[in-house]
């Protein structure tokens, strides 16, 4: 029996050493199992994304696709002098600074009443969720009925005695555009709801025993555990807001009125004239914009949310 006890204890170290070469084996195994799968991810981002995006870094600092002559900013500096791109960057860039805030705000209202027990709750949810699943085109046909200049709004204004607007090809043409972006995003709302459901109630529950009212529980503690969600939503809603175009060009076509002329109109006419050189340089610009504005909208959810990792 003690020689059996002997040779047990002596194959148990071996069993140990051995147990780390079979886990590294297996690790191994694992990572080459996994490459097949990501392969064609990885071809298909490099492709269609890495590959374009660096074309368009070259065709934006050489003077044209054929000769291919190194002009380096000067396609900038005459886009930048461009009266038609600075009139697209004005009407984008207001368009954003108006929707998008209502558009978080809006949702962010709504998620709050509808999380309450209210009568008629899951008909506003579907109210407010339908555009983001309707096609665009039938939203568009939708504000076609609504802001023709025979249609039903400037029916409504005239039992008013207001004469009638032409509310797409003219200056009011931004009052029609920003509800329709507003209807389509507002479905946001069930981020914001799902994201009240998952604050400790527990914590709300310490505050209203301290006394703390409606609104010192909301800024205090709702709207840090809220803002990974307003950040997303932030984001999302300033990427539509540069997509805009979808609409505007449905409603309105090729050339708009000049308050209706935003960034993509003018890269889209730069495509159709074959003015790369243009196209590529706006395209550089407009993913600097989006970078900066969507890393200083990291830097502030990073100081709000601070207090909620402690």
């Amino acid at each position: 029996m003690s020689i059996k006890k002997k040779s047990k204890e002596l194959k148990l170290p071996k069993e140990k050493k051995r147990a780390p070469a079979q886990k590294k084996r297996r690790s191994r195994l694992g990572k080459h199992n996994m490459a097949p799968f990501l392969a064609p991810s990885i071809i298909g981002v490099t492709l269609f994304f890495l590959l374009p995006f660096l074309v368009v870094i070259f065709y934006s600092f050489v003077d044209n696709p054929v000769t291919k002559e190194w002009v380096w900013f000067d396609n900038f500096v005459r886009l930048v002098k461009n009266n038609s791109f600075k009139r697209a960057v004005k009407n984008t860039a207001a368009f954003t600074a108006i929707a998008v805030p209502l558009a978080v705000v809006l949702s962010l209202l709504l998620a709050i009443i509808l999380d309450q027990r209210i009568p008629g709750r899951s008909q506003f949810r579907t109210f407010f969720l339908s555009p983001m699943m309707v096609p665009i085109a039938s939203v568009v046909l939708i504000w076609q009925v609504l802001f023709h200049y025979n249609g039903a709004v400037n029916d409504f204004l005239s039992t008013f005695g207001i004469s009638p607007v032409d509310w797409l090809k003219s200056d009011y043409a931004m009052v029609a555009i920003v509800p329709l972006y507003l209807w389509k995003n507002l479905g946001n709302m069930i981020l914001f709801m799902a994201a009240l459901g998952n604050i400790p109630r527990d914590i709300i529950e310490v505050a209203e025993l301290e006394s703390a009212n409606s609104w010192q529980i909301f800024w205090h503690i709702k709207i840090r555990y809220l803002s990974p969600t307003i950040l997303f939503v932030t984001i999302m809603s300033i990427i539509s807001s540069f997509k805009v175009f979808r609409e505007v060009y449905l409603l309105t076509g090729d050339h708009p009125v000049t308050s209706l002329y935003m960034l993509q109109h003018y890269m889209n006419n730069m495509f159709k004239s074959l003015d790369y050189q243009k196209l590529s340089a706006a395209a550089i610009l407009m993913s600097l914009v989006m970078i900066v504005l969507i890393g200083a909208l990291f830097l502030i959810e990073n100081h709000f949310g601070k207090d909620v990792e402690e």
